[in-house]
């Protein structure tokens, strides 16, 4: 059994994600801004911790993962202004990872996407831009970081039933469910080989346990 504080945790893949490691008998602690999701995300079987990491800085965010094994970030400002694009998925990403070493907690994954990184090649009058150049500084700060990190890049997102199943390398046209995105952070967290790579994925054909495990 294992400690993990999901951080964005009302969202669809941390809600789902919590649910797959509650059923799986680890302690969960989610972390999300809204004070009137707690009952949707303790019903998760979650912890539900209302706190807001845009307005928290990294010694408050530690207290919070203090005594947890392993990080997930699945937290995004959602599209909106680029101000605040940058202030969710760079600097308060940022600031976990601080937090994460402050409090001792070594196992941090990344809810990325596929493409992210520094030539992820989007146009700067895209509207997607300020996502992608966030991401891109939050992900290389990661790779730098002392943490034992793994980045999951999914295609573009449905709300389809998972199907247990992907396909793994960079630049494949397809899409994946959030179901099957919270079944792979799930995954990695159980197999340690994953730590130091960044796995880009669509829905597919292969089992998920059989795909991770070819990374790790």
């Amino acid at each position: 059994m294992a400690r993990v504080a999901i951080i964005g945790g009302h969202g669809k893949v941390a809600l789902q994600l919590a649910k797959d490691l509650a059923a799986n008998g680890h302690q969960v602690s989610s972390l999300f801004r809204n004070p009137d999701h707690v009952s949707e995300v303790a019903a998760t079987g979650a912890e539900p911790v209302a706190a807001d990491v845009e307005k928290l800085d990294a010694q408050e965010i530690a207290g919070l993962l203090k005594g947890h094994d392993a990080v997930v970030w699945s937290a995004g400002a959602g599209g909106g202004s680029a101000e605040r694009t940058y202030a969710v998925d760079r600097d308060a990403a940022i600031r976990s990872m601080e937090a994460a070493e402050q409090a001792g907690v070594k196992r941090y994954v990344m809810v990325s996407y596929m493409g992210a990184g520094k030539d992820h090649g989007v146009d700067p009058d895209n509207g997607f831009y300020a996502y992608a150049e966030a991401k891109a500084a939050a992900d290389e700060h990661l790779r730098r970081s002392s943490l034992d990190w793994t980045i999951l890049g999914p295609s573009a997102l449905t709300d389809d039933p998972g199907t247990g199943r992907i396909s793994i390398g960079p630049g494949q046209d397809g899409s994946v469910s959030r179901a099957d995105v919270a079944a792979v952070a799930a995954e990695v967290l159980e197999q340690p080989g994953t730590v130091g790579k960044f796995i880009e994925f669509i829905n597919g054909q292969t089992p998920i346990r059989e795909a991770v495990s070819s990374q790790a």
